[in-house]
């Protein structure tokens, strides 16, 4: 009886036992799904911040559509133009080409042929300057990178370094934006004072 006893008072604390570790189990399962869970004002919030995100991501689409539909009027025909550019560079080569052939310069028809392809070089520029084209002043001015490429330097006491002296081709502007830059000569400033100074200190100094 007395082994009975024990074997029962084994088995009760067996049972005490599993039970305890079930009624664990579940309350950490009961404090996860609880963690878990949010309660109306942070889903609230977290679904109001979703939407202003949303919202910032439309409008930065529709400022960038707004912005490429406005390149496409303002600017639509910026690659035609420059390429048109290249009918305006050849026939200032022709009138150049006519201008130095001395057996042109003699014949009858050579103004009216000067004449004809100026007036080809006026219509040309008219029409550029309609569709806001514009040709960039460089004689005179100082070289700026934004609009001219300097492709040689010219040797001058009277001008400062970096005046334009030369055009090599004309650039352009279409509206605010370079259609191409000009190529020019720039002033490279000497001073022939200096160099007549030198040069007399060391005949002198032969001299001596």
């Amino acid at each position: 009886m007395e082994k009975e006893k024990t074997q029962d008072q084994i088995n009760s604390k067996d049972d005490e036992i599993n039970n305890e570790e079930e009624n664990l189990k579940e309350g950490s399962g009961t404090e996860q799904k609880n963690t878990d869970e949010k309660s109306p004002e942070d889903k609230i919030t977290e679904l109001e911040e979703k939407i202003v995100r949303q919202f910032a991501e439309m409008e930065n689409q529709r400022r960038r559509y707004e912005k490429e539909k406005d390149d496409a009027f303002e600017y639509g025909g910026f690659s035609f133009a420059k390429e048109t550019l290249n009918l305006i560079d050849n026939l200032e080569r022709s009138r150049a080409a006519i201008e130095s052939d001395e057996s042109l310069k003699n014949s009858e028809g050579f103004d009216k042929i000067i004449n004809h392809l100026d007036i080809i070089h006026k219509d040309m520029i008219s029409i550029l300057k309609k569709n806001n084209i514009h040709p960039i002043e460089s004689i005179g001015k100082k070289l700026d990178p934004n609009l001219h490429q300097a492709m040689m330097e010219i040797d001058d006491e009277s001008k400062e370094n970096g005046i334009i002296l030369q055009e090599i081709q004309k650039g352009f502007m279409m509206k605010d934006r370079l259609l191409r830059p000009s190529l020019v000569g720039v002033a490279k400033k000497i001073e022939k004072n200096k160099e007549k100074s030198v040069e007399n200190d060391e005949k002198n100094d032969e001299k001596k």
